[in-house]
């Protein structure tokens, strides 16, 4: 496994972690709104910015009762039609050229969640550097083997999943020409608690598939993510909007300015703190070693006298012996003359 590039990023647990600002239906149906949610992405420090690529028609029918209807009280979306409520989200297609184009001016990369084959087919024609799949299509075969046989890396949602279906998806994508793949854990609740979230799974999916892991989190705050990094992801996806007060499809689950800024910095210091196994002063440590304890004279002492714990303790700087050396040398005498606050040595002991 190794680390691979999506555009001129590089992804891997050897840099800092890829952070994915999700725009989803947060543009609220407005260009103008979807351009400043691009700025200010860039401006809190996103590596990338995704959106997802749909219309009402490639995702559901046209109807408004059973299955087709959003009746759980619990949801987000209850009272909806699936129908409308893709309506109201879609990311018009005309809108990803600009947005895209936008995105590529600010230094951020731009690519897209396809939902069916005609979105894939679409995204190509706007040479996107990647795909993301996202947790409810990780099951259509057909539409994995599509993307992968683009050659570009592949990103993809683990959420309800079984190990088994991850295996089949798995499978399918690498068949299809995928060389370049991250399995982002994903909690498809929204938003998602975070002791639903179960992050420890990150490495075990490293290790199971022997590709790039991370976190596609739908919880509040960014504790989860820094977490994550903690655990080995080097992509970090969260739904950003301006301002969660205005609204939107995905508002409620989604981090505003100031705190995608904070998910940039938090992760990337996370990922910093990991270091590598150590042991001993780090060249950073090596000036604090002179604050360690140390063996001092705190009495003035005539040559020949015996060393006891009236006239020797261990105390701060450490520019005398170790406090392990003690008990050698109680007893032992000075080799001359010496005065309060000498830091000791075996030189000046007989």
């Amino acid at each position: 496994m190794s680390s691979f590039n999506i555009g001129r990023r590089r992804v891997g647990i050897d840099v800092a972690p890829l952070v994915i600002a999700e725009m989803s239906g947060n543009h609220n149906q407005s260009l103008e709104r979807a351009l400043r949610i691009v700025e200010a992405a860039a401006q809190a420090g996103a590596h990338a910015l995704k959106l997802q690529t749909y219309t009402a028609d490639t995702m559901t029918l046209d109807l408004d009762h059973g299955e087709f209807f959003i009746e759980d009280p619990a949801s987000l979306w209850a009272g909806s039609s699936l129908y409308s409520l893709y309506e109201k989200a879609h990311t018009p297609w005309e809108w990803h050229e600009p947005i895209f184009r936008r995105a590529r001016q600010l230094g951020m990369l731009a690519f897209s969640t396809p939902f069916d084959e005609t979105s894939v087919d679409f995204l190509e024609s706007l040479d996107v550097p990647a795909y993301k799949i996202a947790s409810f299509e990780n099951t259509d075969l057909p539409l994995i083997r599509k993307v992968a046989a683009t050659g570009k890396p592949l990103i993809i949602s683990t959420g309800m999943a079984s190990l088994a279906e991850l295996d089949e998806t798995v499978r399918a994508a690498r068949e299809a020409g995928c060389r370049d793949l991250v399995l982002l854990k994903c909690t498809s609740t929204y938003p998602a608690s975070p002791e639903n979230s179960n992050v420890r799974t990150i490495p075990h999916l490293r290790d199971l598939f022997g590709c790039e892991v991370g976190l596609s989190d739908h919880t509040l705050g960014v504790g989860g993510a820094v977490a994550a990094v903690a655990l080995g992801a080097s992509v970090v996806e969260k739904h950003f909007t301006l301002d969660r007060a205005e609204g939107g499809v995905d508002a409620a689950f989604s981090l505003e300015p100031a705190e995608l800024a904070g998910l940039v910095q938090e992760t990337e210091r996370a990922w910093l703190a990991l270091g590598s196994v150590n042991y001993g002063a780090s060249q950073a440590e090596q000036a604090s070693k002179r604050f360690r304890r140390s063996l001092y004279v705190v009495r003035d002492m005539a040559a020949g006298e015996r060393f006891d714990r009236n006239n020797v303790r261990a105390i701060r700087p450490g520019l005398g012996l170790a406090p392990k050396h003690l008990d050698s040398l109680l007893g032992r005498k000075a080799r001359q003359p010496l005065k309060r606050g000498t830091a000791l040595d075996w030189s000046l002991v007989e």
